[in-house]
């Protein structure tokens, strides 16, 4: 059983399990904690300890307070692992959260954390690319006048469209607002984080760090991520939020444990 949300560290979070190693679960831009509950359902019943999944900040129910740089970030996931024995805590990070939990990993914010995995991480950016991120982070968030038309963005904003069913109510965790006022519940502020080195943030991990990403993942190729982890792995059948499409095989792959 799921205990209800709390704020820790400033950030909302949700947590199940007992005492034991930590597994910390971080979503990728866009998303929220709770695109993690087909993966938190298997921790519930094979973890041997404590986990939790934050709303990263200008994320869901997190503040909305810049600045939004990986190492603002990173600087957050430590403040709430900061009690943690050295070595106890798995980070696992989807795409945008993978690169906090390999920053995390460096050691540079406190906390030695025992192993990192990361999946579906955007490893090379164009020119384009990063420029159309910093055009959103400089745009207000947009409103809408229905829930309905909320809730698409939302879902084609964190890549979840097509994948988790508008009526749910894992996409209306997305939004926020009432009456004629509705918007996706985050920051676009959050975008203007892109623009260093991918590649080289990872490799600043002095944590174990293991990379994978779905077959159909159009983001990121083997070849890329075996320049960094030369036993990354491809997740059969899965495209980028292969932790929602095919979590069991995300869970084998970031802890072992089945």
């Amino acid at each position: 059983m799921t205990p209800g949300p709390s704020v820790t560290s400033r950030l909302s979070i949700a947590q199940g399990g007992s005492e034991g190693p930590l597994l910390v679960l971080l979503h990728g831009l866009g998303a929220n904690r709770d695109v993690w509950r087909p993966m938190t359902a298997i921790a519930d019943r094979h973890w041997p300890g404590r986990w939790l999944a934050p709303d990263l900040r200008g994320h869901g129910r997190s503040p909305h307070e810049a600045p939004y740089g990986y190492a603002t970030h990173a600087a957050d996931i430590a403040a709430l692992i900061a009690d943690e024995p050295d070595g106890s805590v798995t980070l696992v990070g989807h795409s945008f959260g993978g690169v906090v939990a390999a920053l995390v990993g460096t050691g540079w914010f406190g906390p030695r954390v025992a192993t990192v995995a990361a999946f579906g991480v955007k490893l090379v950016w164009s020119a384009d690319e990063e420029a159309k991120a910093r055009d959103l982070a400089q745009r207000p968030a947009r409103a809408f006048a229905t829930r309905a038309e909320a809730i698409d963005r939302f879902l084609k904003t964190s890549g979840l469209f097509g994948l988790v069913d508008p009526a749910s109510d894992m996409a209306a965790s997305g939004i926020t607002g009432n009456g004629d006022q509705w918007r996706a519940a985050m920051d676009p502020r959050a975008y203007g984080a892109v623009g260093p080195s991918i590649e080289h943030i990872l490799r600043l991990s002095t944590a174990p760090l293991r990379l994978a990403a779905g077959e159909h993942d159009p983001m990121v190729t083997l070849e890329q991520m075996r320049r960094i982890d030369p036993a990354a792995r491809v997740l059969a059948g899965a495209a980028h939020n292969a932790h929602w499409q095919t979590p069991a095989q995300v869970w084998d792959f970031a802890t072992g444990l089945s």
